[in-house]
């Protein structure tokens, strides 16, 4: 009897799942103007072709200590498929830190860190498309001849030729920050070399990655114009990189993506709902619009501000004013680059500096900037301990007058949500992560430490 009323009441809740599918699908088939809005599915011929072979030398340098200064953080401390391809942290913790993901702390001692990243530690899925042209919050790589070079860049002309992509030209800049893989003035040739010019670093760390284990033979067999190890620069090392983040984090076949592709089943009720309210009523598909849900633009969401900010040199004040620093355009104040979405349930806390550490959270700030910003206290931010730094950690909060200028640029339109519509958009946001992202091409190296 027990078996017969357990399977009786599980065929029920499978009808009622089966008749609210198709109560969603009907409510979209209503809907005639979703359809014109919805962006092409993503497929394999909207990415970069990568070698293999470079690709798995890139994945063994990303794991790699060897690209520090110190030789004590590689780019996956901060980037780990574990936390989303992030860190889980809304500031990172480069240089100096000890650990992983949300668990990292500050340090100890003389070699504790001396500055919290200033912004969040962006998500890598899909940064092998071909149609992408801008990276960075603020936007300051991008494709571009100013510089005769194929990109503009901090480099300027500085930054050399020969990236088979804006993700391998993203690679090198990391490499050469004081906070995050360089380190400070004194510690080491990297750093010392920073303070002088930027490109004169990535010398040393190419010297450095081809004189260490089977480095420079396996350079010599992933790239046809390399014949002798002492050829390795920086640009074949940032290739090896891209083509290794390429293959690995390219996601395809989240369940909006086959909804797209044609299965109508993909997504269930809920998820559909959302849908509709992204593509309409919410006008989330205004910024994060086509297949990769980024207008690759720059827009002021009157985020709540903390940590050291992303300064210039005549800053007076800590402070980050986003596309400005770049663009040098005060139409672009505190404007930032518009995130793609693909897997977003797993790069948690959101916001260019991390604000929020929910999707709904983040959800009701676009729906009301001003609310939301009232709301948001100082424990919302997911900052490790570091008793040295909590004098600059909310030190802009005392600057009344650019906390008003912060809150005055909001460039998004409030609109009314419901807690049905939250909890329907973030439905949707579920049906963007990947199906398939348990079986990476290549996967963390075994005996990997942060």
């Amino acid at each position: 009897m027990f078996n017969f009323r357990h399977r009786r009441r599980r065929q029920q809740s499978q009808c009622k799942s089966k008749i609210a599918h198709l109560l969603g699908l009907s409510f979209l088939a209503a809907t005639p103007a979703l359809a014109r809005e919805l962006p092409p599915p993503l497929t394999a011929a909207d990415f970069i072709e990568f070698d293999m072979k470079q690709a798995a030398l890139g994945h063994d340098l990303f794991y790699d200590k060897i690209l520090s200064g110190n030789r004590n953080i590689s780019c996956a401390t901060c980037h780990h498929p574990d936390h989303g391809t992030g860190d889980g942290l809304s500031l990172g913790i480069g240089e100096g830190g000890i650990g992983l993901g949300p668990d990292r702390t500050a340090g100890v001692g003389e070699t504790r860190i001396r500055k919290r990243i200033p912004r969040n530690a962006p998500p890598l899925w899909n940064l092998g498309a071909k149609d992408l042209h801008t990276l960075f919050h603020d936007g300051r790589l991008s494709i571009s001849d100013a510089y005769e070079n194929g990109f503009n860049s901090p480099a300027e002309e500085w930054l050399p030729t020969g990236f088979n992509s804006i993700l391998a030209a993203q690679a090198v800049f990391p490499l050469v920050a004081q906070f995050e893989m360089a380190g400070n003035p004194g510690e080491n040739q990297v750093a010392g070399a920073v303070h002088d010019r930027i490109d004169l670093p990535w010398p040393i760390i190419a010297k450095a990655v081809r004189a260490q284990g089977d480095y420079g033979a396996r350079f010599v067999e992933a790239f046809d114009h390399i014949t002798d190890a002492e050829e390795v620069s920086i640009v074949e090392i940032a290739n090896a990189l891209a083509a290794f983040q390429a293959i690995e984090w390219q996601s395809i076949d989240s369940p909006f993506d086959q909804f797209l592709a044609g299965d109508v089943t993909a997504m269930y009720a809920s998820q559909l709902r959302g849908m509709d309210l992204f593509y309409g009523r919410a006008d989330c598909s205004s910024c994060h619009s086509g297949p990769l849900m980024s207008d690759q633009k720059f827009h002021a969401l009157a985020l709540p501000a903390f940590g050291p900010g992303r300064t210039r040199r005549f800053d007076p004040m800590v402070r980050d004013v986003g596309r400005m620093g770049e663009s040098d355009d005060l139409a672009d104040a505190y404007r930032f680059r518009t995130p793609m979405l693909r897997n977003v349930t797993l790069t948690a806390p959101y916001g260019h500096n991390g604000a929020f550490a929910t999707l709904e959270g983040i959800i009701r700030h676009h729906a009301d900037p001003v609310s939301s910003r009232k709301q948001w206290t100082r424990a919302d931010a997911n900052l490790p301990a570091a008793p040295w730094l909590e004098a600059i950690d909310f030190v802009v909060h005392e600057d009344r007058f650019e906390m008003a200028r912060q809150a005055a640029k909001i460039d998004i339109q409030p609109v009314t949500l419901s807690d049905q519509d939250i909890e329907d958009l973030v439905a949707f946001m579920g049906a963007l992560t990947g199906t398939s992202l348990d079986n990476p091409v290549f996967g963390v190296p075994e005996g990997f430490e942060p």
